[in-house]
Formats: structure tokens, C-alpha cells, sequence
């Protein structure tokens, strides 16, 4: 799964990288970014070809909800059952997305402690998560947007600390995967694979992560683990 992510770009930076319109709303880059919380997408213009990047809430919130109360649990969605299940199938053939990151959190579990590690691509380089959103009217009338990250099984660099990952998307598949035209579920599913995890490094970080109210640079800064918890990735 995927709890917690990095977005430590300016917004600038973010138009620049995947080619989009400006934006209006403001972003400030985050090192600790949490659920339920406003976090930048990318969609492909349904009526010409350009991509738009916007804020939307972090949980998906499926268009038919009589509420909002089980946003916090629909952050991710596995890949294996997406197409399937009500909260996701409309959203996997005409409303995906992608987020951008340059960082994403695990907890490796070691007795009654968890340890974090940050993932990075490369030396902290710009990637994609593979999302979806939906759209969703609020008592009150307002429409709130809302989108979650498709995981997938781990590969070598997450698997020492959990058994899932967020579904990291090859650049090359960004225009296909944005396609709203393309309805059929099975052609985008090509796209979403395990990292190659050649790409990818890993390193522990601070308790610091764990209380949503820290965000700054320290939160993503490498920390000494253990003796014991150094055998992991030897």
C-alpha cells in the first residue's frame, strides 16, 4: 500500500516535467503528505489534447456515497481487483489519472516497533503514481474531486518492508493511461506492473514521519537503523 508519499517540487517544476497547462491553485512542496489531504493530479483534457493538473482530496469518494466517511480507507486501490469493485470499475475506464512524486513511505514491522523507509526513484527523481478520482456532491451542494493510488504486488527494493507497492507508471505509458477515449480496462492494465526496482533505492528515515503535523526536509532525511535491521537490504 501507499500511507504516506513526498511531493517536494515546486508547482513551477511540476508543469514544467509533465508538460502541462498552469495552474491557479497553490502548492508548496510537501515532505509528509497524508490522507484525506488536498494533493496535485494530472488528467488529459477530454476535448483537446492537453493535460491539466489540479488539487483534489486524497480517498477516493465514489460519486453514489451518501458520505465522505470512508475517504481515510480508500487511498489505494489494488490493481487485482479495481476493474471489479464498485468503489473503482467507473473510474478505471473513464477517470484516471496521474500524481506526481519523488517519494513514498513504508513501515517495516520489527516486534513491537515499525521502522520507515522512504522509496526513491533514482536520486530522488519525479515520478507517477497510476491514479484514479472521482467526483462527488457533498450535502451542501459542493462538488468535491477525490482520487486514489493503484498498488500492485512489491518488487525486490519494497518487498524487504512490505508486500505492496503504488503502481509507478513508465513515462511512455503516461498518454495511453490519460487517454479518456480509451475505455478498455485490460489495454491501460499493460501499464501497471511492479518498478523495475533497478530504478529504485530505499533508505531509512526518522520516527519524525509518523505525526502527520511534521513536514519538512527531516522527514525524508536518511537515519542509522540497527544492527539488527541492517540485514534487510545487505
Amino acid at each position: 500500500m501507499c500511507g504516506r508519499y513526498r511531493l517536494s517540487r515546486r508547482k513551477q517544476i511540476l508543469e514544467e516535467h509533465f508538460s502541462t497547462v498552469s495552474w491557479d491553485e497553490d502548492w508548496a512542496p510537501r515532505y509528509n503528505i497524508a490522507p484525506t489531504q488536498p494533493v496535485p493530479i494530472l488528467r488529459q483534457n477530454s476535448k483537446e489534447p492537453v493535460r491539466e493538473i489540479s488539487l483534489v482530496r486524497w480517498g477516493l469518494i465514489p460519486s453514489w456515497s451518501k458520505d465522505s466517511s470512508a475517504s481515510a480507507k480508500m487511498i489505494n486501490a489494488r490493481l487485482e481487483t479495481a476493474a471489479r469493485l464498485p468503489a473503482f470499475r467507473d473510474a478505471m475506464k473513464s477517470r484516471r489519472c496521474i500524481i506526481p512524486a519523488d517519494g513514498f513511505y513504508e513501515w517495516q514491522k520489527k516486534g513491537n516497533a515499525k521502522q520507515p523507509y522512504c522509496f526513491e526513484v533514482g536520486d530522488g527523481n519525479l515520478f507517477a503514481f497510476a491514479g484514479i478520482w472521482d467526483r462527488w456532491k457533498d450535502p451542501c451542494g459542493q462538488w468535491i474531486k477525490s482520487c486514489s493510488i493503484l498498488t500492485t504486488n512489491a518488487n525486490a527494493v519494497t518487498s524487504p518492508v512490505h508486500d505492496r507497492m503504488p503502481v509507478i507508471l513508465d513515462p511512455d505509458g503516461y498518454d495511453l493511461w490519460l487517454d479518456p477515449g480509451m475505455k478498455n480496462v485490460s489495454v491501460v492494465s499493460e501499464l501497471l506492473k511492479p518498478y523495475d526496482a533497478r530504478l529504485m533505492r530505499c533508505y531509512p528515515v526518522s520516527a519524525r514521519i509518523n505525526q502527520v503535523a511534521n513536514d519538512d526536509a527531516e522527514c525524508s532525511a536518511p537515519v542509522e537503523v540497527t544492527q539488527s535491521q541492517s540485514h534487510l537490504f545487505s
